[in-house]
């Protein structure tokens, strides 16, 4: 999460570009296509400023319309921007090779993630060749809180850090096992630090345990996280911890290694 967010309040704050990007990122699995008023709803903007938004997108090549619904959707180009943002991180490159090599060893889908706001975002990602049960692309965002990933980042944080993402973050109750309970959080992140390795039981996804340790930077701090996705029809929590725990610290150790040399 970054420390030095731009002022909004700033004269240098261009609205119109905010109102354009806030068209673009109200489209999602829920909203696939929307007509101008319900962009206009989406996006919490005025009509006519919708209206002269996705004209303006529609002629970049970020946004096209449906001949036969008359309905918006977004455009095959809309990829460029997030697509140059993964060729420019150097990380990635650092991460690949052990990742692969992670996957290789465990049998298991492997994943870098890294912060953004509150929540972590997917943007390497090593499938295993066995049955997946839940499909994640590159780009998707989790919530920190109840992820292993995200707790795995927080625990590399200091814990007045920790303690106002907790406070933040809309810990609502995805499954019947998600902790929600800032105090119980914040001891399952200390506990992490000390393991060296955070875990989540089903607490996003039915069906899905992760293991997942920090990627640290130059100065001891977070900067990422990798974990493992072992789905319960093959893994238990605790067989999970015993033997996939040591794996991501190992990794993410080597990864930090590789990533201190970018510093």
């Amino acid at each position: 999460m970054s420390d030095q967010l731009p002022d909004r309040l700033s004269p240098l704050f261009n609205r119109s570009l905010e109102k354009g990007i806030a068209i673009l990122q109200s489209f999602g699995a829920k909203r696939r296509t929307m007509t101008l008023a319900e962009l206009a709803d989406a996006a919490q903007i005025s009509r006519a400023s919708a209206q002269r938004s996705v004209h303006t997108l529609q002629a970049m090549g970020l946004i096209q319309k449906q001949p036969s619904t008359r309905r918006f959707q977004l455009a095959p180009k809309v990829m460029t921007v997030g697509c140059n943002y993964l060729e420019a991180d150097a990380l990635i490159d650092a991460a690949n090779p052990f990742l692969a090599k992670l996957s290789s060893s465990c049998n298991e889908t492997t994943n870098l993630t890294e912060p953004d706001g509150l929540d972590m975002l997917y943007v390497a990602r090593f499938p295993s060749h066995k049955h997946i049960p839940i499909h994640v692309p590159i780009g998707r965002h989790m919530p920190m809180y109840c992820t292993s990933a995200g707790r795995a980042y927080l625990s590399g944080l200091p814990d007045a850090e920790v303690r106002a993402i907790l406070k933040a973050s809309d810990r609502r109750q995805h499954t019947p096992h998600t902790c929600t309970d800032p105090v119980k959080l914040l001891e399952m992140i200390r506990q992490a630090r000390e393991r060296g390795f955070a875990f989540n039981n089903q607490e996003y996804y039915l069906g899905d345990v992760n293991v997942a340790a920090p990627v640290l930077n130059s100065r001891g701090r977070a900067i990422a996280a990798i974990h493992v996705s072992a789905p319960t029809s093959r893994w238990q929590l605790a067989e999970a911890m015993k033997r996939l725990g040591p794996m991501v610290i190992d990794y993410a150790r080597a990864i930090s290694n590789a990533a201190r040399a970018l510093d």
